[in-house]
């Protein structure tokens, strides 16, 4: 089956931030998603709120979708491929969300020790 239209975007976006930046963690997201979509992570908030705990001040980038069981505490940034509507009404109540391609658009600004990729 073919990859839908939005993937093959957000994949050229990626693979251009890479050649911006010279940066391996944005052709590494390229990567993740040019495999089979059944593979993507499925991640749901109550894992994220874990992750912001250990990783405060990071951005967590989830190569797949986000679900909204769980509750979020921590102030967090979160860049992800989909997220449900319900995930992203608790996230912006506490922080910040959104998509890879905004992210990636933004390659040049951030540092790679600033972000985190939750699988």
């Amino acid at each position: 089956m073919a990859k839908k239209l939005e993937t093959i975007k957000l994949i050229a976006v990626l693979e251009k931030a890479a050649k911006a930046t010279k940066k391996e963690i944005w052709s590494d997201l390229a990567l993740r998603l040019q495999g089979p979509s059944r593979g993507m992570p499925i991640v749901n908030l109550d894992k994220l709120n874990n992750e912001a705990r250990k990783n405060e001040g990071k951005i967590l980038i989830v190569p797949g979708k986000i679900l909204s069981k769980g509750e979020i505490t921590k102030k967090l940034i979160i860049a992800a491929v989909s997220i449900s509507e319900g995930a992203k009404k608790k996230i912006n109540a506490k922080g910040e969300f959104m998509t890879l391609e905004e992210l990636a658009k933004k390659a040049e600004k951030i540092k790679v020790s600033d972000l985190i990729i939750i699988k």
